[in-house]
């Protein structure tokens, strides 16, 4: 039997007040909700009478305009029209307070607490999150609709390939930047001397004696080989050194004034050359000494241990690499305690013992490695009035950073090409989704098409159904709507229940306000 409403003095339609299901939850939990949400004002059954009328016509004029939107939702007939308004909005509009389950008031303040706490930190997590690449994937349906649309998806397995042979680049270039990459090049070093004779006859401002001047220049040949990509960087003449001595004629300079010394230091600039300048008439004889910088640091082996491994200077790792490989040749392994070396004969003269750990290798290898030998030049500075000036060449191997290193560096560190790709990205899915939702409202429209009316009453039940779980509605409105509904064993209890828990609750605002503290 349905509930008739009544008109209020405001012209406004009511219905009876009566107990419905949240009353029965809350007496099965305990707790019950305010009794001025007791009363409910849900659906109403109208009459031919013009108040009844009018407001009927009012209640369907502002349902029609609170009509949900379903773009977005699930595909099927009971899904609202998509170019219709916002759906959260209408429903909570047009839903009763009354049939809202009310939750105790300590969930309420922890649930406040939890979204006050975690609201901000979603929202911005879920902003930040990377779409996915099955993001960019069409459905089945939109490729049966649109056969052209293989071509894309043709395009983004590809895609995927190339995706993840870039990532593979990327770690064999990390692994290949760990380790030193050399290439061998010649440094051209141009030593020249000039002879400035003197002229003692001249007036004594101009009078000057016989004086030499001695140029140590340098520069790294071209390449013919170099591939298009290397670097035209020219690099200064003092940073293939650690350090250069000059050493000229004890018995023309004395022992104080006959060496002329350059070392690197922390804060050395690097310059294209050295020149000395030095008074004299004489031939000079000199000598150079230039020590390589070598990066990463070379030693030179002892000579026994030299002979042994056939390697005369090179950097730590690769010479305790040949003392591996020459334990292993000779099988110097103990084959019970595999952490011993027995040493042979030429090791016992070496390291001077006959059995070692491992681990002691390199401690026993340090006193065997020394600094390498300094390049050593000999060059005599003439004073031959008919050659002013005479300049001799001399080619060294220098070991210098492969130009590809730079580029590999450049690569890793580039982020140009991703905010490109990212943008792409960001645009592809936005075009999936456009056409995801175009595909929604077509076949919402192709399903009201075919049967309108089946369409609509099975679209109403699916709304009815969303509204609940939107909006949290407990109980069933079809059966509350019935008056055998209230008639149920439970209705008397609870009614008694909730009676006495307002009496409780009135009597505690009463002792509160009265001052009135319960012993």
């Amino acid at each position: 039997m349905a509930s008739h409403p009544y008109m209020s003095p405001a012209g406004q339609q009511q219905r009876f007040p009566a107990p419905n299901q949240p009353v029965m939850r809350s007496y099965l939990q305990g707790s019950y909700p305010d009794s001025s949400k007791v009363s409910t004002t849900g659906p109403t059954t109208t009459h031919s009478s013009s108040s009844s009328g009018s407001t009927s016509s009012s209640s369907s004029t502002s349902s029609s305009k609170q009509r949900p939107s379903g773009s977005g939702q699930r595909m099927a007939p009971g899904m609202p029209p998509p170019y219709s308004g916002g759906m959260r909005g209408a429903m909570g509009q047009g839903m009763d307070p009354s049939r809202k389950r009310h939750a105790h008031p300590s969930d309420a303040q922890k649930k406040g607490q939890s979204a006050s706490i975690g609201g901000a930190g979603a929202s911005s997590s879920s902003a930040r999150k990377k779409k996915k690449m099955a993001d960019k994937v069409l459905p089945p349906r939109v490729r049966e609709l649109v056969p052209e649309s293989q071509a894309y998806m043709d395009l983004l397995a590809f895609e995927r390939k190339l995706d993840s042979t870039i990532m593979r680049k990327r770690l064999d270039i990390q692994e290949a930047l760990k380790r030193p990459m050399k290439q061998k090049r010649k440094l051209r070093v141009f030593i020249s001397n000039t002879y400035y004779p003197g002229r003692p006859d001249a007036d004594e401002e101009d009078a000057s004696v016989p004086s030499w001047e001695l140029r140590v220049e340098g520069r790294l040949l071209e390449d013919p080989n170099a591939p298009k990509y290397e670097s035209k960087q020219k690099r200064k003449f003092s940073s293939f050194f650690k350090s250069l001595v000059i050493e000229l004629d004890k018995e023309l300079y004395g022992p104080d004034n006959h060496l002329v010394e350059w070392h690197r230091t922390s804060t050395t600039t690097e310059t294209d050359g050295f020149q000395v300048k030095r008074p004299g008439s004489e031939n000079v004889k000199c000598t150079l000494l230039l020590l390589l910088d070598h990066q990463p640091p070379q030693y030179k082996l002892d000579p026994r241990l030299a002979r042994l491994l056939g390697v005369h200077t090179q950097t730590r790792p690769v010479i305790i690499n040949a003392l591996w490989q020459y334990i292993k040749t000779h099988c110097l392994q103990d084959s019970h305690e595999r952490e011993y070396i027995n040493n042979d004969k030429y090791f016992q003269q070496i390291f001077e013992c006959g059995r070692m750990k491992f681990s002691e290798i390199p401690q026993r290898l340090h006193p065997l490695l020394h600094a390498p030998d300094p390049i050593v030049i000999h060059h005599v500075i003439t004073v031959d009035t008919a050659d002013q000036k005479k300049t001799a060449c001399y080619d060294i191997d220098v070991e210098v950073d492969d130009t590809l290193k730079e580029l590999m560096k450049s690569f890793l560190l580039s982020t140009a090409s991703q905010q490109e790709i990212a943008s792409l990205d960001n645009k592809i899915h936005e075009t999936v989704e456009t056409i995801n939702q175009l595909k929604i409202q077509r076949e919402f429209m192709l399903g009201f098409a075919r049967d309108p009316q089946n369409f609509i009453s099975e679209w109403l039940v699916s709304q009815s159904m969303d509204l609940k779980t939107m909006t949290d509605v407990v109980g069933n409105p079809e059966e509350e709507r019935r008056s055998d509904f209230y008639y149920q064993p439970w209705a008397q209890e609870a009614v008694r229940r909730y009676f006495y828990s307002k009496v409780q609750q009135r009597r505690a605002e009463l002792e509160q306000a009265l001052g009135i503290r319960n012993t």
